[in-house]
């Protein structure tokens, strides 16, 4: 039968002595564990998705720092925070990291909370 064996990242299936590519392992820290890719194209989804994932992550959480800082603040200073903070929401909203109910939610009741101050 055929022999599967790696070589690096590249792993081959031997053939009659014949060397075929038969996919690309890639490391995903997601997961933590290797990935098996059998397209180029997959290899690419993979790094794309990882780093996409980061972004998100990164923005999400100085995202709600920046709800929580609003929260702390008193009025001169939310005031000046508020309008940020929405711009913030908005954008993770547009870019599905939160959903969009949740984002008009959150920018109610900071709202209510700025009046309130």
């Amino acid at each position: 039968g055929p022999f599967v064996y790696r070589l690096g990242r590249q792993v081959f299936i031997l053939v009659r002595g014949v060397r075929f590519p038969y996919g690309l392992q890639i490391y995903s820290k997601k997961f933590n564990r290797r990935e098996m890719a059998n397209h180029k194209s997959a290899l690419k989804r993979i790094r794309n998705s990882e780093t996409k994932r980061l972004r998100n992550r990164y923005q999400h959480k100085t995202t709600r720092n920046a709800i929580k800082k609003l929260r702390e603040a008193d009025k001169k200073e939310a005031e000046t925070l508020f309008p940020t903070v929405v711009s913030m929401l908005d954008k993770l909203a547009k870019n599905n990291v939160i959903h969009k109910n949740k984002a008009a939610n959150l920018k109610s009741q900071l709202a209510k909370h700025v009046a309130a101050l």
